[in-house]
């Protein structure tokens, strides 16, 4: 599994490294050669939780470059400026968002000619490798004892999204902490069931 490592001068309480795979190899990929973008603009979308603002703050300590996070929520004529001075200061420029702009709405067309020119690159969906690595990290980061079964365990039955998992070690951290139990499969099972069964009931109510 690749690591796209922070540089040794990134602040220790950050998070050190991105966990490359398929699911976002393109995207890395991208930030990596920015400069043979065709233009000094690029545009990341990805899901929450996804490691896209990471990215962005890897990016800008490489490659010197600037970095608009939520940029489909920032006002168009903000973003037309942007992109404009990072084409004459041949400073590149990275846009973050949910989406790529075909899924924002924007009014003013020099803007949309200006996105459309620009490389894009999406962070999809992780994969089975990439969701059991992120609980391994996110169990080891808070201290918790996960055995590779019940990694395993909930890979099978995690949603593939980036926010499922981390939501996934929330409830388990919490309750390890209130039973003052180790993680285990039957833990997990219970905490799980039991969630799902609260949410069935919400809709039902």
């Amino acid at each position: 599994m690749n690591q796209f490592a922070l540089p040794l001068a990134w602040p220790a309480d950050e998070q050190g490294e991105f966990l490359v795979l398929d699911s976002n190899a393109r995207a890395v990929r991208m930030l990596e050669h920015w400069a043979t973008w065709p233009v000094r603009t690029a545009i990341l979308a990805g899901p929450a939780q996804s490691g896209r603002s990471l990215l962005g703050r890897i990016f800008a300590a490489r490659s010197g470059g600037t970095v608009i996070d939520d940029a489909d929520h920032v006002a168009e004529e903000a973003l037309f400026h942007a992109w404009n001075e990072a084409q004459e200061r041949r400073r590149p420029l990275l846009l973050i968002a949910r989406t790529a702009p075909p899924g924002w709405s924007v009014a003013l067309p020099d803007l949309r000619s200006r996105l459309a020119a620009s490389p894009s690159a999406a962070i999809g969906a992780p994969e089975d490798a990439l969701i059991a690595a992120l609980f391994e990290r996110g169990f080891a980061r808070r201290n918790l004892d996960a055995r590779a079964d019940l990694v395993t365990w909930l890979t099978a039955r995690t949603d593939r999204s980036h926010a499922a998992v981390m939501e996934t070690i929330d409830r388990l951290d919490q309750a390890a902490l209130a039973g003052r139990r180790r993680l285990t499969i039957p833990l997990a099972r219970e905490t799980l069931d039991t969630g799902a069964a609260s949410k069935r009931s919400d809709t039902l109510t």
